[in-house]
């Protein structure tokens, strides 16, 4: 089993295909796991493409992982971590793989996981696609905070041990900001990075938030209409095609 090993814990990951390295951020809020990518063997096929599989198909070397305290990754929980520890990890992974320039592509938490890479690490990101962004809902504003009540909830009753108020610090860290949570508008308008944004329609991935993307970030490129079925192969197309346009030659 893929293991990489960190002070705190382990995070699990799976490599697949060959090339230039494209790093994957699942869909799932707290819960982001690499099976999230992967279409049910029974029942709806998920309305995005199974990177994994696509970009492995297009020539890539690709990387998805659990990320901390998801799937199959465990580490601690303490009162000073945040978006930066989650940065930590994706960069610590990369460094493990091999691979000192890559893409990054995120579906919705992994949308702020992507920007934040940028801004920590803009001379290794050679682009990032923005797949259906969370964002803070105009109208729902403390949906994530919410999210993070149930999540402790959840993570206590797996792991009785952990301290229930380290993990509400946690969350302040991860959900006590504007927009898109991670990096503020300054940083989204100035983002050194190419980037391809596939807008997000509700609650948790707003309209608003991908609206406001759109119009500060320089030369994003918009799939509008992307969601599958009908749409899953000009998706899989137009993301193929931006990060060919962006790999390093």
């Amino acid at each position: 089993m893929p293991m990489l090993k960190r002070p705190d814990g382990e995070i699990y990951y799976e490599e697949f295909g060959k090339g230039f390295p494209v790093l994957l951020f699942a869909p799932g809020g707290l819960r982001s796991r690499l099976e999230m990518w992967h279409h049910p063997a029974n029942g709806p096929q998920r309305t995005w493409c199974d990177w994994t599989q696509v970009l492995a198909d297009a020539g890539y070397h690709v990387i998805a992982m659990d990320q901390r305290n998801a799937g199959q990754s465990r580490t601690a929980i303490e009162a000073d971590h945040g978006w930066h520890t989650y940065a930590a990890d994706h960069l610590a992974l990369m460094d493990h793989v091999g691979a000192d320039k890559f893409h990054v592509l995120g579906g919705c938490i992994g949308g702020s996981f992507s920007l934040m890479a940028a801004k920590v690490a803009p001379s290794r990101v050679a682009s990032a696609v923005l797949q259906n962004p969370i964002g803070v809902h105009p109208e729902h504003p403390d949906y994530f905070p919410k999210s993070h009540a149930d999540w402790i909830v959840e993570k206590r009753a797996e792991r009785p041990e952990l301290d229930e108020a380290k993990m509400i610090a946690f969350g302040k860290n991860m959900w006590d900001h504007e927009f898109v949570f991670c990096v503020d508008r300054d940083f989204v308008r100035n983002c050194p990075v190419p980037t391809i944004l596939l807008p997000g329609t509700d609650i948790p991935h707003p309209a608003a938030t991908a609206t406001e993307l759109e119009a500060l970030l320089p030369g994003v490129e918009v799939i509008r209409e992307w969601r599958g079925p009908d749409h899953m192969d000009a998706q899989h197309k137009r993301v193929v095609s931006f990060l060919k346009r962006h790999t390093p030659s």
